[in-house]
């Protein structure tokens, strides 16, 4: 392979307004006769069977997508990385890129190989799949790289459980020439290289500016979707990456996510300004260290921004709820090379009306319905169609077909509990009688919920999300309307009817006083003066508490303006 190993040249990367992680965008892969050739010579050569998860690896290095790395680690980069989060040459990079196989085989060719040697990396199939050239050979140390990378030994957290079933005790270091790329199966046709991606931004949409997106297992929400609006404000372009191949089990099936956010694009979306791609990669489960390789991989794709949420790439309750967002603060923006945008948690505020976040939003939990990607899973697998206002219907309807598993078990259970999917949803259930209600005299009990509660909390959602701003609005309105043909008449009708019933009310009350003797004959039966007198005093407050009707000639008085319009019109005649 020649030694310049650029996929986009000098001149044209001088163009664009910024370049690859590291100066150019790696280039490892093999063509025409070289790759003929050098499949002929991996044939040849010892054989290292490798997983899916290495092979997937191993084409983003190739492809660029983990510029400035043509291939695995050396020892000295792998523990800076681990301890420093750089490389040894001080470029930025959050995550190790290692390879310590396992199985009786392949230690058995490791034994055998030494520090300038080739080897064949072959897939299952045992078809060469690319070459290694060694550069380190070292002892792989598990404990070290989990309690560095992830902060914790605990098998619990999947990456740390991923790094003991998969990984070896000798690593393998050094470049990498990929012999052939993967066909990617149903995105293969919108499969997207960063070798296109900076040709198609700032060569033919002409972008100065590309915020970046990577999204995981969920269906597209209005979380994200209030992400992507507040970048398409002051940027030229948005780069949205759902993430496919290595997802949890229970997830929503990558084909039925994609095309969950191709309806929501292709309908609420500028098209010209948005583009939408696979990018298939593998979940290293790393928090807040994989949230800097999301930014560095975006900033290869060509993005000059990267758009990052409040729990991006979060594990349960391993990390801080916005470790994603602080662990930027130990790298420059110089050094990144990629300007980091940072978003609160989203949820839909009913009061607001609109998606909102704390820094945005005065109300509290009584308003709001949260948006919560597991939670929302957790809705299709039930069958159910989440609140418009945190998911669009055009991506749910989708997202629920692709759903696995679906459904509830004998206990009328999903994958989490129905309490569980309540709370990440629905907070205000546990403590309020409904939305924007009053807050309960005991509240729920979250292990006490059942099927029932979320059926009542969704038909709650259904009813009165969208009636809590409307009904503020309409009282607004006609309080304020002059043109009162634009309020309807019953409601003035209605509180003329009110007010003559409790004027009715009063009279009565009035003469029942007078009558009233001092000292009542029967005081079960009959009232005294000095009772009938209070319960005239609360019949009055009352009349005085019904809201006016307000007709046309009641609000004459706000129309003042002493001059003619033909005046404010410019004329100058009295």
């Amino acid at each position: 392979m020649s030694q310049d190993t650029g996929v986009l040249d000098e001149a044209k990367l001088a163009s664009y307004p910024h370049k690859p992680h590291g100066g150019k965008l790696v280039n490892r892969v093999l063509t025409g006769k070289e790759q003929e050739e050098a499949m002929e010579r991996a044939n040849q050569l010892p054989a290292i069977m490798v997983d899916m998860e290495a092979v997937i690896t191993l084409e983003m290095i190739a492809t660029g997508v983990l510029s400035p790395n043509e291939g695995f680690m050396g020892e000295a980069d792998y523990k800076s990385v681990l301890t420093d989060g750089r490389l040894k040459n001080g470029t930025v990079w959050p995550v190790p890129l290692s390879f310590a196989p396992t199985g009786d085989r392949n230690k058995e060719i490791i034994q055998t190989l030494s520090v300038g040697d080739e080897v064949a990396l072959v897939d299952e199939a045992k078809k060469p799949v690319a070459i290694l050239k060694l550069d380190d050979i070292f002892h792989y140390d598990r404990d070290f790289r989990a309690s560095h990378l992830f902060g914790t030994k605990d098998r619990n957290h999947p990456g740390v459980d991923s790094i003991y079933r998969r990984m070896g005790d000798v690593a393998l270091g050094g470049p990498i020439q990929l012999l052939q790329r993967m066909h990617w199966g149903p995105f293969e046709s919108i499969r997207l290289e960063p070798k296109d991606t900076w040709k198609l931004f700032f060569e033919e949409k002409k972008f100065k500016s590309v915020g970046g997106f990577i999204t995981g297992a969920n269906p597209l929400h209005r979380g994200h979707e209030y992400i992507h609006r507040n970048a398409l404000e002051e940027l030229d372009g948005l780069f949205v990456q759902p993430l496919v191949e290595m997802a949890k089990r229970e997830y929503t099936r990558h084909e039925f996510r994609m095309l969950s956010y191709r309806s929501v694009l292709d309908t609420y979306y500028p098209k010209e300004r948005t583009v939408l791609a696979p990018l298939r990669v593998t979940y290293i489960f790393a928090g807040p260290r994989e949230a800097v390789l999301h930014a560095l991989i975006m900033k290869n794709y060509g993005c000059t921004h990267a758009l990052i949420g409040r729990d991006h790439a979060g594990i349960g309750d391993f990390y801080d709820k916005y470790a994603s967002h602080t662990i930027f603060d130990e790298y420059t923006e110089d050094e990144l090379g990629i300007d980091i945008r940072l978003f609160h948690e989203v949820f839909y505020c009913t009061r607001c009306d609109n998606p909102a976040t704390d820094q945005t939003c005065p109300h509290d939990e009584r308003y709001r319905i949260n948006i919560s990607g597991t939670g929302i899973r957790e809705l299709l697998r039930y069958g159910v169609l989440p609140p418009k206002e945190i998911v669009r219907p055009e991506s749910a309807r989708i997202a629920m077909q692709g759903v696995q598993p679906k459904g509830i078990d004998a206990n009328n259970q999903a994958v989490s509990p129905v309490g569980k999917t309540i709370k990440s949803l629905f907070p205000y259930y546990l403590e309020t009688s409904g939305l924007g209600g009053s807050k309960r005299n005991n509240p729920l009990d979250v292990e006490k919920l059942t099927i029932e509660d979320l059926e009542t909390a969704i038909r709650d959602v259904r009813a009165n999300a969208d009636r809590v701003y409307k009904e503020i609005f309409d009282e607004f309105s006609y309080v304020t309307d002059t043109l009162r043909t634009a309020q309807p008449d019953w409601v003035a009708d209605a509180r003329e009817s009110i007010h003559k019933q409790q004027e009715m009310v009063v009279e009565y009350l009035e003469e029942k006083v007078n009558k009233a003797p001092d000292k009542a004959s029967d005081e079960f039966m009959y009232q005294d003066k000095g009772e009938a007198e209070r319960e005239l005093e609360v019949a009055r407050k009352i009349f005085d508490d019904i809201p006016s009707a307000l007709r046309p000639e009641d609000l004459e008085y706000r129309t003042w303006n002493p001059l003619p319009y033909r005046r404010y019109r410019g004329s100058d005649e009295e």
